[in-house]
């Protein structure tokens, strides 16, 4: 059980600084609101206009985001394979290229299609 103590005393100091962070940050903050503050942002694009009966959110956006959670459950998937590779011999190897071709037909799929395009 004393294997423990560490691990539950480091949960509790970043508990601790959380909810301190959050506690704090409205009163030493600053509090200048403005215009600019209150408009959407996008990467550093300039919102269109609001058109009546409201206005389309670009797809990109979605692609850019769905792009990123490919490559990083590739990652997840990389990391317990690099830590059990002798263990796994031949079979873990032609897996792990297997899926690598299968992340990369996908990504080249996604560059076919104009997918990492910002025009």
């Amino acid at each position: 059980m004393e294997l423990y103590v560490p691990i539950v005393v480091l949960f509790a100091i970043a508990a601790a600084f959380a909810v301190f962070s959050v506690a704090i940050a409205p009163l030493v903050g600053p509090r200048r609101a403005n215009a600019a503050k209150a408009q959407p942002y996008e990467c550093g694009i300039e919102p269109p206009p609001p058109t009546p009966g409201g206005s389309k959110f670009p797809i990109k956006f979605y692609l850019t985001a769905m792009i990123f959670i490919i490559f990083d459950i590739e990652i997840i998937f990389l990391y317990p394979w690099a830590v059990a590779f002798d263990s796994l011999g031949l079979f873990g190897y032609v897996e792990m290229v297997l899926f690598i071709i299968t992340v990369f037909i996908a990504y080249i799929y996604v560059w076919r299609r104009g997918g990492l395009e910002w025009d």
